[in-house]
C-alpha cells in the first residue's frame, strides 16, 4: 500500500485509508485482461504502475483503440458503468506488466457525497477521457492510416515513455482497424524513411520522435 499512498496523496488523508482498507491489490501482465465486453463489473481499477490499453471490439475482430491508462488514473468507462450498473461496453488489456488496486463498485457513490477531492478526481477523469476520445474520433474520420499509425507510436510514447513496439503487426493492424497487409506496408515505408527499425515481433520508433 505504500505505492499507493504515494500515488494518490492527493486525496483526503481518510479516504487514502478507506481505499487501503477495501482496495484488492494485483498485477495483470502483458496481454492480460482486466475488463471484458458484456462483463458485469464489481470493482473498478485504480492504477499503480504500468500501462492499460482501453478499446473496443467489432463483429470481426478488430480493435478501436479508446485511450490509454497510466499510474494515477481511474478507467471513466468503467466508472460510468459502475454508476449505471451496466455491463461492460469496452475491454482493459493491460499493455505491460500492470499493477492496479481493485476498488469494489458501491464505494464510488458513497465517496463522491463523502470527499470533494475524490469527486473532482472522478470529475476531470471524465473531462479528460471526454478530449480523449475526440481526439480518436477525429483519427479515425479524418486522418490517413499512415497519419493514425504515427500517432498510435506517439500516443504510446507519451503514456508510457515507450520507444518500442512488442507485438505482431497483425496485433496492430486490429488495433487500427486495418490489415495486416496494410500495415505491414506502411512500416515497410517508415523503416525506408529511417524512422523505424523492424524485427520480428518488434518495432523500435525512436525515429519518429
Amino acid at each position: 500500500m505504500k505505492d499507493f499512498i504515494k500515488r494518490y496523496k492527493f486525496l483526503e488523508p481518510e479516504l487514502q485509508k478507506e481505499i487501503a482498507s477495501v482496495g484488492v491489490p494485483k498485477t495483470f501482465q502483458a496481454n492480460e485482461s482486466l475488463i471484458r465486453e458484456g462483463q458485469f463489473i464489481s470493482s473498478f481499477p485504480l492504477v499503480l504502475s504500468g500501462l492499460i490499453r482501453v478499446s473496443r471490439t467489432s463483429d470481426n475482430g478488430n480493435e478501436l483503440l479508446l485511450y490509454y491508462l497510466k499510474e494515477n488514473e481511474v478507467c471513466a468507462m468503467s466508472l460510468t458503468c459502475c454508476m449505471a450498473q451496466q455491463v461492460s461496453d469496452l475491454n482493459a488489456v493491460a499493455e505491460v506488466e500492470t499493477e492496479v488496486l481493485l476498488i469494489p463498485v458501491d464505494m464510488l457513490d458513497s465517496w463522491i457525497t463523502k470527499y470533494p477531492l475524490w469527486k473532482q478526481y472522478v470529475m476531470q477523469t471524465f473531462q479528460f477521457r471526454f478530449r480523449e476520445l475526440i481526439d480518436t474520433l477525429d483519427a479515425v474520420a479524418f486522418m490517413k492510416l499512415d497519419e493514425r499509425l504515427v500517432k498510435y507510436f506517439h500516443d504510446l510514447h507519451k503514456k508510457s515513455g515507450a520507444t518500442t513496439y512488442s507485438g505482431t503487426h497483425q496485433m496492430l493492424a486490429l488495433k487500427l482497424n486495418s490489415s495486416r497487409e496494410v500495415i505491414s506496408r506502411l512500416l515497410k515505408k517508415l523503416e525506408k524513411e529511417g524512422k523505424v527499425e523492424l524485427s520480428r515481433n518488434f518495432i523500435d520508433f525512436s525515429g519518429l520522435l
